[in-house]
């Protein structure tokens, strides 16, 4: 329901518009005959997708595709594996959630620190960051 709304609003850029673009094609796509008769009144999920357009703010209307999209699922299997596929790509869109807060405290830290969010694919690597060389404490030194 979170990622429909934040889809909607235009949240994840250029690939979000895609994986809203994917979903309206997989919405509109005619209900199988066999399916139209099971199903009498149910929704295909047209009326709740240009409502939230509409209103992507509006968590109802988020939730009344959600229950549209699980009611069509539940009727034409074909629709429900590639309602699934979709919804395992557009889990990877960024929205809102997840944003990142990092805070280093309580010591002292000697060297490069990486902070960020969802890294893959790179590795860190660094030097150890020299210490100061300790002052002698040889014979004829004072300490």
């Amino acid at each position: 329901m979170e990622l429909l709304a934040a889809l909607a609003g235009g949240a994840g850029g250029e690939i979000g518009r895609q994986a809203w673009a994917g979903l309206s094609a997989l919405v509109h796509r005619p209900l199988r005959r066999r399916d139209r008769e099971q199903a009498g009144a149910v929704s295909s999920g047209e009326a709740e997708l240009v409502a939230l357009m509409r209103a992507p703010g509006e968590t109802a209307r988020a939730q009344a595709l959600s229950i549209a999209l699980a009611v069509r699922a539940a009727l034409e299997p074909e629709f429900r594996t590639d309602l699934q596929a979709w919804h395992e790509e557009a889990k990877l869109v960024r929205t809102a959630d997840g944003d990142v807060h990092n805070e280093i405290s309580g010591g002292t830290f000697h060297g490069p620190v990486q902070q960020g969010r969802d890294f893959s694919g790179h590795t860190f690597t660094s030097a150890p960051t020299p210490r100061p060389a300790a002052e002698p404490h040889g014979p004829g030194t004072r300490s």
